[in-house]
């Protein structure tokens, strides 16, 4: 033990005499570490930070070449547009209800294949629902148009006319009544079975004498459930709901390759609102656009930061 200690001794001696030589001997000393560590920091700076540059066009009127200073002219224009303001309300509405919507199916989910007694089953149900989390958006919006098509194509169609509940065909996804419980069901669809995984590793932490007692003392499948299952699962549905909140800002693809021009009041957000005024505009003020996206990041940095103290709060340390 004494050589041991002795070892340990010259090794915190030879820490504090490191720590005491100037910045540069110290920087030199651990030089390749900084080495390994320059490209990913040059990385960083060039696909992260050196694009905010762009910032100072929210202050510029910037048309092909017609580039020149308006100050916060842009911000006028965006507060008072009322295009952007219903783009803004739909995110949030869309964004939120999705989280909740999604968030709820996943712990019904999780619950369900809990309880199930067959290992194998159990395992087949995880591998089916995990699935259509790894299509892209593209190819589920490419699914469900052929699904809800209004053509001959169409199952859905076809088969509630085949049932004599409609006489012609229903335009799903052009119908503005219907569009959002479409999406919020393809949603669901996509990514319920991903976001199982973090409850069913809750469940799988439960002490299983839990269930014993509950036994014991004559308690239902229903009743363990309700009394043990569920507020095991409190904490973590909290915990995933702020952790998420501080995204709903950033939609864009499940809405993208969705939506049209006739259900642009329900279903435009703002990403896709500055898509179109920057792409699909015969002259684009890139000026506007990236005023617009400022907005944005700034409301979504807010929200994180709501989201970091709520965190702390609830379990105990942020998530930055």
């Amino acid at each position: 033990m004494s050589r041991k200690q002795d070892k340990l001794a010259q090794q915190v001696l030879g820490d504090r005499k490191l720590n005491k030589k100037s910045l540069g001997a110290r920087m030199w000393n651990c030089r390749g570490y900084y080495l390994m560590f320059l490209p990913v920091f040059i990385f960083v700076l060039i696909i992260y930070y050196w694009p905010m540059l762009g910032i100072r066009y929210a202050f510029f009127s910037y048309k092909l070449r017609d580039i020149h200073w308006v100050g916060f002219e842009n911000f006028k224009t965006l507060f008072s547009t009322s295009e952007f303001w219903r783009a803004f309300v739909n995110t949030l509405q869309l964004s939120i209800t999705k989280l909740l919507l999604n968030t709820f199916a996943a712990v019904l989910v999780s619950v369900f294949i809990n309880e199930m007694a067959n290992l194998l089953m159990k395992k087949t149900v995880q591998t089916v629902i995990y699935l259509p989390h790894f299509m892209s958006y593209a190819v589920v919006a490419a699914i469900f148009t052929l699904f809800l098509s209004p053509s001959s194509t169409g199952f859905v169609n076809e088969t509630l006319k085949s049932w004599g509940l409609i006489d012609r065909s229903i335009d799903f996804l052009h119908n503005k009544g219907m569009w959002r419980p479409i999406f919020y069901l393809i949603n669901m669809w996509k990514e319920t079975g991903w976001g199982t995984v973090i409850f069913l590793a809750t469940l799988s932490g439960i002490n299983p004498e839990l269930y014993e007692a509950a036994d014991i003392d004559g308690a239902t499948r229903l009743q363990k459930v309700r009394y043990i299952t569920f507020p095991a699962l409190g904490n973590t549905i909290i915990v995933v709901l702020i952790l998420n909140l501080a995204k709903v800002l950033n939609m864009f693809e499940p809405v993208f390759v969705l939506y049209n021009s006739r259900v642009y009041e329900v279903s435009d957000v703002i990403s896709t609102y500055i898509y179109r005024k920057t792409f699909l505009t015969a002259i684009p003020d890139y000026g506007y656009s990236t005023a617009v996206g400022l907005f944005k990041s700034v409301v979504g940095a807010t929200l994180m930061l709501l989201c970091n103290e709520a965190s702390k709060k609830v379990r105990g340390r942020g998530i930055m």
